[in-house]
């Protein structure tokens, strides 16, 4: 299967431990560009990504009053990425804001999943929109006593603690804004980020400035979800297609 967008690769971690046979395509981490990128077709039964989503988060406006540029709406590229695949079945991740992919010739079912629900410990909630050219649907197995009282989902630009907004005599913003302040700094912050994602204790990106690794592993599926996704994919996929 093609991983589109892959990052870290904590989704096509999820799908390797299914047994699936993973490729990944191009990404900004590692200098590629999915505009420059046309697979083969008829080489893989699956595609699987999580476009930005920068552009349908509920943030996009603290980002841009602070001076970020937001990431575009890549959604185009991933359905013209399956198009030319051709497989037998795709599965793309994103927030509930963003809309669906439409490739011809494939019908989208999606599911929204949080974290806790399959036994993590955050309320990340995301929406996993599976195509196949029968309808299939997936069957995410989630926890009939999950956690009630989840935390916030580990995020790529640190935590969530705020820091008062600085005023001026003018009664106006400083240019700092309101994300300046947030986000982790010590190792020890670090460590927990990579808890709340489910990856082991001792995990690293070694070569990556702190900043960096926060960003890498909160832009990625937490492990709990990813593994419940890839055995609903597994099993939709078994049956003869």
């Amino acid at each position: 299967m093609l991983s589109l967008f892959p990052g870290i690769g904590l989704l096509d971690l999820a799908f390797e431990e299914q047994g699936f046979c993973v490729v990944r395509g191009p990404d900004l981490l590692w200098g590629g560009d999915i505009q420059r990128f046309t697979p083969p077709t008829g080489k893989f039964d699956g595609v699987i990504g999580g476009p930005p989503c920068q552009a349908f988060s509920r943030l996009r406006h603290m980002v841009e009053q602070n001076g970020y540029a937001v990431a575009p709406d890549l959604i185009p590229e991933f359905n013209r990425v399956v198009a030319a695949a051709a497989p037998a079945w795709f599965l793309m991740e994103n927030v509930n804001g963003a809309y669906e992919p439409i490739v011809p010739g494939y019908i989208v079912r999606s599911e929204m999943v949080a974290d806790h629900w399959c036994g993590g410990e955050t309320s990340r909630l995301r929406r996993f929109s599976f195509g196949t050219r029968d309808a299939r649907a997936l069957r995410i197995e989630t926890l009939a006593l999950h956690r009630p009282d989840p935390v916030q989902a580990a995020l790529a630009s640190g935590g969530s603690r705020a820091v008062p907004v600085a005023i001026g005599g003018s009664g106006k913003r400083k240019p700092q804004g309101l994300m300046r302040g947030r986000g982790y700094k010590t190792n020890r912050d670090f460590r927990q980020h990579v808890r709340l994602q489910g990856l082991p204790e001792d995990f690293d990106l070694p070569g990556f400035t702190q900043t960096a690794k926060i960003k890498a592993i909160g832009n990625g599926v937490p492990m709990a979800m990813g593994r419940a996704v890839a055995r609903a994919v597994k099993v939709a996929v078994s049956a003869v297609m």
